[in-house]
């Protein structure tokens, strides 16, 4: 589909690489302007030049740790002040704690609690800080869509980042349900939407799903594109699996399939 968001501005977190930065790309594309936000001021840079090359101006770049409601709310007062309005709220930013930590230890137990402190705030807090940040400006327009960033994982649950599956399950079920019947007066919504395996990196491909694949980056960031648009305004706190079809899979092995 072909969207119209001339005029609309995007605050992204995690935007420096993978579905964030290609979310930016999209509304930018299609008319829209992009407030990107990453931890990385080196990759962030490239990734803004990368999105200000489809048209000049488009985006910002603010350095921002997701863990501080401070730089969330510096990266906030930023898209007001360059662009005047935040339309389209996607907080990126989040990652299983052993895999970003590079903890090789997988014993819960045994895993420092600093650890599960990590995976807690980045995935979790950081989404509920940037709605807490962010809504007086989407009230005050008496619009704007928040996008929640969850995963098949906070569906599934996991022996090894339990943090993670903690986190994302929260974000999809009480974060996203909660702030959608807070702004529904507003004109706002929020929804979560919940990838399985993507091809935001090699390791993906080895996730298993009844479809036999991992997803496009493509076909998530369309889905946003889609709750962002006038066509998506009757969704709201919905939390929408992308996982081809993952969180079915124990049908299957329990006879229930082919």
């Amino acid at each position: 589909m072909k969207y119209d968001f001339c005029g609309k501005v995007i605050l992204a977190s995690g935007a420096a690489s993978g579905m964030g930065l290609l979310a930016c790309k999209r509304v930018v594309e299609y008319g829209g302007s992009a407030v990107m936000c990453d931890i990385s001021e080196e990759a962030l840079a490239s990734a803004v030049a990368e999105v200000n090359s489809i048209r000049d101006g488009a985006a910002i770049g603010v350095k921002c740790d997701v863990r501080s409601y401070e730089d969330i709310c510096h990266a906030r007062d930023e898209a007001v002040r360059v662009f005047g309005r935040i339309d389209i709220l996607a907080p990126f930013a989040g990652g299983a704690e052993l895999r970003m930590l590079k903890v090789e230890e997988k014993d819960f137990c045994k895993v420092p609690i600093e650890v599960y402190d990590w995976g807690i705030d980045v995935n979790l807090k950081s989404q509920l800080y940037f709605d807490h940040a962010v809504l007086p400006v989407m009230i005050e327009q008496k619009s704007g869509t928040i996008v929640h960033i969850g995963s098949v994982t906070g569906e599934e649950g996991s022996w090894t980042v339990v943090a993670y599956s903690t986190a994302k399950s929260g974000v999809m079920n009480g974060l996203t349900k909660s702030i959608a019947l807070y702004a529904a007066p507003y004109g706002i919504t929020c929804n979560c939407i919940a990838p399985g395996p993507v091809l935001t990196r090699p390791g993906m491909a080895n996730m298993k799903t009844p479809l036999g694949r991992a997803a496009e980056p493509d076909e998530i960031v369309d889905f946003l594109l889609y709750l962002a648009s006038p066509e998506g305004s009757f969704f709201t706190g919905q939390s929408i699996l992308i996982d081809g079809g993952r969180s079915i899979m124990h049908n299957r092995s329990n006879g229930q399939g082919r």
